[in-house]
């Protein structure tokens, strides 16, 4: 098993610097499944770290692989803009991409954001805490010890089902169900999940049809301190149209899933693949937070956002034209050697473990930041509670796509106790 990926790999480095420069293209789905796209941006980096592709199944863009290259593209929406999308793929259906904030300027995007983000206040992620800790612990506590089984689908998934659930105050009972419509809308057409774009838009009317129902309860009762209640009682938003509506459910449900879902797998595949990390987490679990930080950072569990460049402007010695698609890559940012000392390693207690680019930066900076963190603390608390080793028992199966970068499955056991 090892044999095979580490030729995969050595064939992925051969392929990259044989390439000729200007054909290199980073956007391959396949290569992120793979794990094996580390070549490109390493010599992107070096070489051409603002890089035009000319030709991809995305059209023609522009890669931002640097990570201070990445900041400055971030924080400056008045030239790069995040309308009509952030992803480099464009987004199907008969009416284009769905309005969400994260694709808006300012002033609308402020006014969006600054709706629902009283639900991941510090004072309302107090109140969660214990919640979340009672929860964790009982997934935990149900794991079958001794037998191999599924990390991602018995742990990662139940838990941020379970809190996404709780933030948008919907039964607990259909928190699958929304896990579900997440990895629909991130999905590549043919890849497994779904077969085809017809299929993801039938999905999306049944996924439109629930969050529709929670808006007229939610528009009819008082208000409370779930999102869909702020977004119906919002001065800014109660008016908005059912699409724009839609379009903010959707960037809650993937943005409240992935980063944390896929981080907490993440953890575990990193401390199996770093042991002595692993060991000098479990002599010092004051480590925690330092680890979480460093895992948001090796896992950067979004690769990329796009940007839409709002004029003419030279950027890194190259000529960028209004119009043109321009993608920072979160992941080779946090790969970066100039910013980051010795970026390819795993250290759980790095000097500066929080200086990463994971949550992206500026006005777009993640709202949930600091939820991820807490969920992804308090289950490694609480697995040092209970468990010396969880064991990594096969290769992990990643997702196909140059967006998440996450894991459909990661099989472990738990030894029992001698």
């Amino acid at each position: 098993m090892a044999d095979g990926n580490l030729l995969s790999r050595e064939a992925a480095r051969e392929q990259a610097y044989a390439t000729p420069l200007e054909l290199l293209n980073p956007a391959q789905p396949a290569l992120f499944q793979a794990d094996a796209m580390w070549p490109i941006f390493e010599r992107l980096r070096a070489e051409d770290p603002v890089h035009f592709t000319a030709e991809s199944e995305y059209g023609p863009y522009w890669s931002i692989t640097k990570y201070n290259d990445i900041m400055a593209v971030d924080t400056n929406h008045q030239v790069f803009s995040s309308e009509p999308a952030i992803t480099i793929a464009e987004q199907t259906g008969d009416e284009g991409p769905l309005p969400m904030f994260i694709a808006m300027d300012p002033p609308k995007h402020d006014i969006q954001r600054k709706t629902v983000s009283p639900a991941v206040s510090p004072h309302n992620l107090q109140i969660l805490a214990p919640l979340i800790r009672e929860r964790a612990g009982k997934i935990l506590d149900g794991l079958p010890i001794g037998e191999e089984f599924d990390w991602v689908d018995k742990v990662s998934k139940e838990l941020t089902g379970m809190t996404l659930a709780t933030l948008f105050g919907m039964p607990q009972e259909d928190r699958r169900q929304l896990i579900y419509w997440s990895d629909v809308v991130t999905a590549v057409p043919g890849a497994g999940l779904i077969d085809s774009v017809e299929q993801k838009m039938q999905i999306f009317v049944e996924y439109h049809a629930y969050f529709t129902n929670l808006w007229n309860e939610r528009v009819n009762a008082p208000p409370s301190d779930d999102l869909v209640s702020m977004l119906a009682h919002g001065e800014a938003t109660k008016d908005m149209s059912p699409r724009e509506y839609f379009g903010n459910i959707v960037l809650l449900t993937v943005g409240g899933n992935d980063t944390t879902r896929n981080t907490i797998s993440g953890s575990v595949l990193a401390l199996n693949q770093n042991p002595d990390q692993y060991n000098k987490l479990r002599e010092n679990p004051s480590l925690i937070p330092s680890m979480v930080s460093e895992t948001i950072r090796w896992q950067t569990p979004l690769a990329h956002m796009r940007r839409r460049a709002t004029q003419d402007i030279e950027f890194g010695g190259k000529q960028i034209k209004a119009g043109d698609k321009v993608v920072m890559w979160y992941v080779s940012g946090n790969r970066d050697d100039e910013v980051i000392e010795n970026p390819n390693a795993y250290i759980i207690d790095r000097p500066r473990p929080r200086q990463h680019i994971s949550f992206g930066f500026g006005i777009h900076r993640c709202v949930g930041n600091r939820l991820a963190e807490l969920q992804l603390t308090i289950i490694w608390e609480e697995i040092l509670k209970r468990f010396p080793e969880i064991i990594v028992t096969g290769e992990p199966k990643r997702v196909y796509s140059t967006f998440v970068k996450g894991y459909e499955s990661l099989p472990v056991t738990i030894p029992r106790r001698a």
